[in-house]
């Protein structure tokens, strides 16, 4: 019981004025800027990470939670309403939700996605508060050979399965680790990759590199994509939850929490394998399969619930092992960075108050969420009308503002745009740009990790696969990956459909 008194004790320090204000500014921020399409919470979190340091850390990250989760809720309404998700794992709610408001119900779609997200977000994050301290626990009695078995897993699977090929998510992945590399090493005290730059010897920012690729990069890239003319939004029509809209919609509701939460505490599954899971799952169960495709209201509900129950599994390798497994992720483990907090099994023993009321805050966040998104979505309609072209020259302002004020440097406002550009092209050409950030963080950590396994064992390589943790992780790894190649090439041969 000891772990729910300290969630009490989270819930004392989350509920005072202060952190309730920031908790409602964070899921604000997190919904609207969700609702603009191109625009996600990694984007949102790298955008304000630099502009939150004179913060305390509780506080920050207390915002950052509430706009991952809002960011979750708020694609979901330019989805049914544009038919342009905001972020990728909103993709499968625009396939029915769209169609719903096309056909007058709009305001039932909405209110599925919405009230499905609050119960898959409550009940998702019961699970973590009651996982997370087990996982921590186990952690603790890992060693360096299992850490470095846990980060080849993260990297392999975050690279291979994310994006439109392996090769491609490898690339990035290389470049991640290249980064991490620049600077100064920590064991000989050689420079490495620094062209005879000061302001390289310490080291490429963590935050430089998420605002350029997150903000620069997918501001440019979402700007040289933009059509011309007004936007052209369906309006909210038809009646809210009726009694048959409730009775289709909680069992796909609690189907796509129990989908979505165990694939996204594991790398490379997070809210884009489970929605499309929970889609394919509710398309089987229905006893009305002739409706989806034309706006079947299980096709939202599920999707939405697994989508966010995917956003809560998500902290726990990131809380309990420091291991981010999606873009959103490693830029939450940079904001824990900048504060000098390294996530992982000691977070729990060394920073509980702070960790806690983190956990808290999200309980509390699913209410606000709830209630913002319900009564108020008219208003969130209304900031899809906003110029496109204000839209992204704020966000690249705001993005030279943020950067310039971590270090007060103009060495990191060329970097910036260098990193903003390869993020560019990058996005142009299919790169996915999650194994980069995951690789830049990741990287430094695994190679002093490899340092101490081989300090332990006099230099012998075998170590870092003989032990029993780390003979099952890579075990469950080559199992993963012949499977995903096997389902590529299945996909591959498929014969492609057409329908009339």
């Amino acid at each position: 019981m000891g772990d729910w008194a300290a969630l009490l004790e989270g819930f004392a320090t989350a509920a005072q004025p202060e952190y309730l204000l920031y908790a409602l500014l964070g899921v604000t921020l997190g919904t609207a800027v969700g609702v603009l399409p191109g625009i996600g919470p990694a984007m949102t979190v790298a955008l304000l990470l630099p502009l939150t340091y004179t913060l305390e850390p509780t506080a920050a990250l207390i915002i950052f939670a509430g706009i991952y989760y809002g960011g979750m809720y708020g694609g979901s309404t330019t989805s049914i309403l544009l038919n342009t998700p905001g972020e990728s794992s909103s993709v499968v709610t625009a396939l029915e939700g769209n169609r719903m408001a096309k056909a007058g119900r709009g305001a039932a779609a909405l209110a599925t996605a919405a009230i499905g997200s609050f119960v898959a977000g409550t009940i998702a994050t019961v699970l973590l508060t009651a996982l997370a301290p087990t996982i921590a626990d186990v952690a603790v009695q890992l060693g360096p050979a299992d850490y470095v078995a846990l980060m080849v897993v993260a990297f392999t699977t975050v690279a291979a399965l994310l994006g439109s090929s392996p090769a491609r998510g490898l690339a990035s992945l290389g470049l991640g680790l290249f980064l991490g590399l620049v600077g100064t090493d920590t064991l000989t005290g050689q420079q490495r990759f620094t062209l005879g730059v000061p302001t390289l010897s310490d080291g490429i920012d963590v935050v430089v590199v998420a605002v350029g690729v997150f903000a620069v990069g997918e501001a440019l890239y979402v700007a040289a994509r933009l059509r011309h003319g007004p936007v052209e939004v369906i309006p909210v029509g038809g009646k809210w939850m009726t009694g048959e809209f409730w009775r289709r919609s909680w069992k796909p509701w609690l189907r796509g929490t129990f989908i979505g939460f165990p694939i996204g505490t594991v790398p490379a599954g997070g809210a884009d394998v489970s929605t499309f899971l929970s889609y394919a799952a509710e398309k089987k169960l229905s006893k009305r399969p002739g409706e989806f495709g034309k706006g079947a209201i299980e096709g939202v509900a599920g999707p939405e619930a697994a989508n966010n129950a995917a956003a809560a599994g998500v902290l726990v390798p990131l809380l309990t092992l420091g291991l981010p497994t999606t873009a959103t992720a490693a830029v939450i483990v940079a904001a824990f960075q900048s504060y000098g907090i390294q996530p992982g099994p000691l977070l729990f023993t060394n920073n509980p108050g702070m960790v806690w009321a983190l956990i808290a805050s999200l309980y509390i966040g699913n209410v606000m969420l709830l209630v913002l998104n319900l009564p108020l979505v008219k208003i969130w309609v209304k900031v899809l009308q906003i110029p496109r072209p204000y839209l992204y020259a704020g966000i690249l302002l705001f993005a030279a503002l943020g950067t310039y004020a971590v270090n007060f440097v103009v060495d990191d406002l060329v970097v910036l745009l260098i990193i903003g550009l390869v993020g560019f092209f990058m996005r142009r050409h299919g790169y996915p740009v999650a194994p980069l950030v995951v690789g830049l963080i990741l990287g430094p950590m695994a190679e002093e990790q490899v340092r101490r396994t081989l300090q332990i064992s006099e230099g012998d390589l075998s170590a870092l696969v003989t032990s029993p943790f780390a003979a099952v992780a890579y075990s469950i790894l080559a199992l993963v990956l012949v499977l995903a190649a096997v389902l590529r090439l299945r996909r591959r041969k498929a014969p492609v459909t057409t329908g009339a």
